[in-house]
């Protein structure tokens, strides 16, 4: 492990130049998340990385009931299994109207190709922190756009890193694309009704987007304003973990990579 902070700030400053060498401000949002989450993780033998759905800038605290759920799901699974762990966040977009107007371009092929700078961006991060903390194990959480952003992230990495990935409710468009590994937990159905966004049933998907700005609209009439995000209601598509087969699944992926005998 790096114990030189000169020669790790060195470090990560020159992994950050070969990403985002012509944006000052992503390079240094970058270099300080990684600086960050580096200092959480080193004493740590577990790192959760929670991605966001939909535009993957929403804070934890902000996140639908059901996505924050499944994070402090899996957190209090790892406190059952007596494991130390941290958990932090990676945004991949910012969080602000003229950021998503900006975004548009480079999420919509994310969406129907995949491409993603960020994942690269991700996947190097993950690559440097597994090189210089030997004994950590990272696990990617992420939902619907967040699933897919974690599975392209694991498409990226060598399969030696100790890196896993629970995925819930990806996108149809992703499946093509998607590699399911041994390190993978990939949950399409939340055990209660199909999922309209993983198969591919357009016109359930287009009625809960079509009719979202009228949910809108209508909160802030009511003096309760949600995110626009909020506001998209399709049934199927959500993966509480009060839901049997939704925890029974991911505890299950837990306790089989993590819930042995400690080496």
């Amino acid at each position: 492990m790096v114990s030189d902070e000169a020669v790790l700030k060195r470090e990560i400053d020159r992994l950050a130049g070969q990403f985002l060498s012509r944006d000052d401000k992503k390079r240094t949002q970058f270099a300080n998340w990684l600086r960050n989450t580096f200092g959480q993780a080193q004493d740590k033998e577990f790192l959760l990385i929670h991605n966001p759905g939909g535009w993957g800038n929403t804070v934890l605290k902000d996140c639908l009931d059901w996505e924050r759920s499944i994070v402090t799901g899996i957190t209090n699974t790892m406190d059952e299994l007596k494991r130390t762990w941290t958990l932090v966040q990676y945004y991949r977009s910012g969080n602000n109207f003229w950021r998503h107007m900006r975004d548009i371009k480079k999420e919509t092929l994310f969406f129907f190709k995949g491409e993603s700078l960020q994942a690269r961006v991700l996947a190097a991060a993950l690559g440097f922190l597994t090189d210089h903390l030997r004994d950590l194990k990272i696990v990617l959480i992420g939902a619907s756009q967040g699933a897919a952003f974690s599975n392209a992230v694991m498409r990226e990495l060598d399969d030696s890193l100790q890196v896993y990935s629970v995925e819930l409710g990806i996108f149809f468009p992703h499946m093509k694309r998607r590699i399911i590994t041994e390190r993978t937990l990939a949950i399409d159905s939340n055990g209660l009704m199909s999922d309209p966004m993983c198969n591919r049933d357009l016109w359930r998907g287009f009625k809960s987007y079509i009719t979202a700005p009228y949910r809108w609209v209508a909160s802030r009439l009511q003096g309760n304003p949600k995110k626009f995000t909020y506001c998209i209601n399709a049934p199927g598509h959500d993966y509480s973990w009060e839901y049997p087969e939704v925890q029974r699944q991911i505890v299950d992926f837990l306790k089989a990579n993590f819930g042995g005998v400690r080496e």
